[in-house]
């Protein structure tokens, strides 16, 4: 896990076991002014949730998710954290066949899918949606 300093943006929490993709997605939210925690897997990142459930300052203002991770798949935490009635953004991240993905992601609560690869403008736009800010 690697936290950036704390700025008015808000935090976002990334999670993809792609260790490139995941340092360019942070470079970017960074860059942009937000503060970005890291998780390599699923289970790591509903650890780092779960940590900051008893501190709603620490919680994340976004979750960024690929969909096929090890140990728990982006679609796991989603369901994990709707059964425990947790209520977070999340916007997830496949490279596969998106349909049958987006479905079930937005029947579980997600804000959106985005196809691998993507542009960084795309992610900038995903996020500024996900914070209800896009120009539309």
């Amino acid at each position: 896990m690697v936290a950036g300093s704390h700025l008015p943006h808000g935090t976002v929490f990334v999670a993809d076991d792609d260790d490139d993709l995941r340092a360019i997605i942070v470079d970017a939210l960074r860059a942009d002014g937000y503060t970005v925690v890291e998780a390599r897997d699923g289970l790591e990142l509903l650890m780092l949730i779960e940590d900051t459930l008893g501190t709603p300052e620490a919680r994340p203002d976004l979750v960024i998710a690929d969909v096929r991770m090890p140990h728990l798949s982006g679609l796991g935490v989603l369901d994990h954290l709707k059964r425990a009635h947790v209520n977070l953004p999340v916007v997830l991240m496949t490279g596969f066949a998106q349909g049958s993905v987006e479905v079930v992601a937005k029947r579980l609560g997600a804000l959106g899918v985005l196809t691998k690869p993507f542009d960084v403008d795309v992610l900038r736009k995903a996020v500024l949606r996900a914070k209800g800010e896009d120009d539309k």
